[in-house]
């Protein structure tokens, strides 16, 4: 299998589950009881919290969560006051906005231009007296692009707002603003586990609970947490500061080969300057992506985004840079990074043009 589905999840890296495997053999205490068994689980979480938190803006507070939808979930919840947000957002921020609509808050959600770049006339325009939050993705998870987050924060504090950053994308990839008041992450986008994320608050800034009961988290969230996730995310997050540069440029380098050697046929949805180099979403005229899917199946890409998968509906994202629906079906997404080679990214292009070609051939 050729692995080129980075933007849903990445693979793990053996760093991050050599540090986990001690506390699922045979360290089993909770991090929450005062026994020595414990205390020594507490301070695992703690160490993975510090380095977690040092891919963070400094003057704040990392609060462990499930993941990334919980804590987006959380920021926008626990926040009072309208809201701003972006067209080619997450679902599990567009959803969680939109419920929060349901309620009586006042949303607007800001157009993107055909680059996949926030309209910054309308963000400037919306973004005023009433606004409590506005929520930005700092790397968009289907066509890669990076918004000017801290101009955004820059609108939103000249109105008293606060800036929530969706970085799952970004994290540990592309340096998180320092302007930013919340930032939500997930361990399983940078070769940690899957089923924990982090929601970084800013000191003087309050939330209002998600979940309550014990309250154990420093922000207010309750739940027991798992020393072995916490510990992979902490390796996780260590290695990727310590290689920031090396994969970095690795991904650069993947990036700038693979678009050199498409052909003509296809053509880069998004900005090509402005975004995140490991992915590559491809359209091509009248390509059916399920049938490419099928016949390549030890191939491992997406046809658009991965929460949408089997959905049947075309692309959100895709849609609000003004793509038509049949121009949105015939779009893949290829995410690549640390452990991709240029010789499988290259050779998956190949298959997969040749592939394509076969169908315009048979049809």
């Amino acid at each position: 299998m050729t692995y080129l589905d980075y933007q849903a999840t990445t693979p793990l890296a053996p760093e991050a589950l050599a540090t986990m495997l001690p506390w699922l053999e045979s360290q089993h205490a909770n991090p929450h009881s005062v026994h020595a068994a414990g205390r020594k689980a507490k301070a695992a979480v703690e160490v993975a919290r510090d380095d977690v938190a040092g891919l963070m803006p400094e003057g704040g507070k990392l609060s462990f969560t499930s993941g990334a939808t919980e804590a987006l979930n959380w920021a926008i919840k626990g926040t009072s006051g309208g809201i701003v947000t972006l067209a080619t957002e997450h679902a599990a921020v567009l959803d969680t906005v939109a419920a929060e609509a349901r309620k009586g808050r006042d949303v607007t959600v800001l157009p993107a231009g055909d680059d996949g770049l926030v309209d910054f006339a309308a963000a400037r325009a919306a973004i005023g007296p009433g606004t409590g939050l506005v929520a930005v993705m700092l790397v968009n998870n289907e066509i890669g692009v990076i918004q000017p987050v801290a101009q955004l924060a820059a609108l939103a504090k000249a109105a008293g707002a606060l800036l929530l950053c969706d970085a799952v994308q970004g994290f540990g990839r592309v340096l998180i603003p320092d302007e930013c008041d919340l930032v939500a992450v997930s361990a399983h986008k940078i070769h940690g586990p899957k089923g924990v994320g982090a929601l970084w608050i800013r000191d003087g800034v309050t939330l209002e609970p998600l979940l309550h009961g014990g309250g154990q988290e420093p922000g207010g969230r309750s739940g027991t947490l798992s020393p072995a996730l916490c510990a992979g995310f902490g390796a996780a997050a260590r290695l990727a500061k310590q290689r920031f540069g090396a994969d970095h440029a690795h991904a650069e380098q993947l990036f700038r080969a693979g678009l050199a050697h498409i052909g003509a046929d296809w053509t880069l949805n998004g900005s090509r300057d402005e975004r995140y180099h490991g992915n590559l979403n491809l359209r091509r005229e009248g390509l059916d992506v399920a049938r490419l899917m099928s016949d390549l199946r030890d191939l491992a890409f997406s046809a658009g985004s991965a929460c949408a998968s089997g959905s049947g509906r075309p692309s959100h994202v895709l849609q609000a840079i003004g793509l038509s629906d049949a121009e949105a079906r015939s779009s893949i997404r290829l995410g690549f990074g640390r452990y991709t080679s240029e010789e499988e990214l290259i050779a998956a292009l190949d298959r997969i043009t040749a592939a394509a070609r076969a169908q315009k051939v048979a049809a």
